[in-house]
């Protein structure tokens, strides 16, 4: 059985910083690769970043290049978003994805992962 567990999420003021983690379990994490999505009301979900399963291969959306930081602990089978001087804009539910298993290109799109975490709320003030 595969689990996606995010955390991290909360309330926080424009500028401030958050850490996603995502516990993953039942897959071979080390060949897995990983992403980030968020979904606000009423919007498609869109990725965030992504990460191969060597961690030499990162992507990361125009909207929060160069505020923030997708990693990985394939020891801890973790992967987390590091986001600092958050927007209001950057409100979502922010959803852990994988696709184990994955050679190639990180994929951009939702149908290119094929587990999902239940999501954890960010929500940033003005």
């Amino acid at each position: 059985q595969v689990q996606l567990v995010e955390s991290g999420g909360g309330l926080v003021q424009a500028g401030d910083s958050l850490r996603l983690s995502c516990a993953a379990s039942g897959l071979t994490f080390r060949t897995t690769a990983m992403a980030w999505f968020r979904q606000a009301p009423g919007k498609e979900r869109e990725v965030v970043a992504a990460i191969s399963w060597s961690g030499d291969s990162r992507y990361y959306a125009d909207s929060v290049k160069g505020r923030f930081t997708i990693s990985r602990d394939n020891v801890k089978n973790t992967v987390y978003l590091q986001m600092n001087s958050l927007k209001p804009e950057d409100t979502a539910v922010y959803y852990c994805a994988a696709e184990p298993g994955l050679v190639g290109r990180l994929p951009q799109d939702a149908a290119g992962y094929d587990y999902w975490g239940q999501g954890t709320q960010v929500t940033v003030s003005s």
